[in-house]
């Protein structure tokens, strides 16, 4: 079941042209989403406003070779190492859901548009890594869900509240495990096959589609305001916030374990 393409064997009901459509659609709806909560919400104004501002109150001139490694830190440390975050297990929790989609959605991208059905055989680590990715997202989701969230673990409020910024986190964690769910009940022939295809569909279709209402597209301003960030504090304006005093920061007692989040 590991090495075999859950898309090629829904080819035989459901036309390739029609899950590549579908493909394209959701991607057209991720660009479309992204750039209306641009417009709406005046994010790149904003980002703009704010650079030109630690720009025009900067004490010290930052080069074009600082510029690059202030990239290449923002990449690699806030990027794929998500080192903004203190605490550890949040850390671990985001990284495991966000190499875990990244897997899961390349894969099944790739298998719906170069390997769609058996007559072109689908290389035995692409479903692999789909599966991989997809159990990867649910442990970082799920442990995220009931014992990370700040709501949660510090404020002692049921796992099971929901607001609207959970629309991304909880759309996701059902569009996996809708699709873990609809792949294993075909893998075994299940009469169930249609019906949690439809709501693998569904929930899907909720990840991709509302990005506008949901925290989709911070995944696209975080390293922007990350970079900003950086530069803020190399060129001087430290985004209008004081220098840190010469005596440590003091949290509370030493007794209890601090939560930052």
């Amino acid at each position: 079941m590991f090495t075999s393409n859950p898309f090629a064997e829904l080819s035989a009901s459901i036309p390739p042209t029609v899950m590549q459509t579908y493909i394209a659609f959701m991607i057209l709806m991720v660009a479309g989403g992204t750039l209306f909560d641009v417009w709406h919400k005046k994010s790149a104004k904003y980002f703009i406003d704010n650079w030109r501002n630690a720009k025009n109150k900067g004490t010290q001139q930052v080069s074009g070779g600082e510029m690059v490694s202030l990239a290449i830190q923002t990449a690699v440390v806030d990027g794929l190492t998500s080192g903004e975050f203190c605490s550890a297990q949040r850390r671990i929790a985001h990284l495991l859901t966000m190499y875990g989609f990244l897997a899961y959605a390349i894969t099944t991208a790739i298998m719906v548009i170069w390997y769609p059905t058996p007559a072109t055989p689908t290389p035995a680590i692409l479903p692999q890594l789909w599966y991989i990715g997809a159990l990867t997202v649910c442990l970082g989701g799920y442990w995220f869900w009931f014992f990370i969230r700040v709501d949660v673990a510090a404020e002692g409020n049921s796992p099971f509240r929901i607001v609207r910024a959970d629309l991304f986190i909880l759309s996701l964690l059902a569009s996996v495990t809708l699709g873990l769910i609809w792949a294993t009940l075909q893998a075994t022939d299940s009469s169930w096959t249609n019906v949690f295809l439809g709501l693998y569909l569904i929930a899907t279709t909720v990840l991709f589609g509302s990005v506008p209402w949901s925290k989709f597209a911070h995944m696209f301003f975080k390293p922007a305001a990350a970079f900003e960030k950086r530069v803020a504090e190399a060129n001087g304006s430290r985004s209008n916030l004081p220098k840190p005093t010469d005596k440590p920061e003091i949290f509370g007692s030493t007794d209890q374990q601090t939560r930052h989040y």
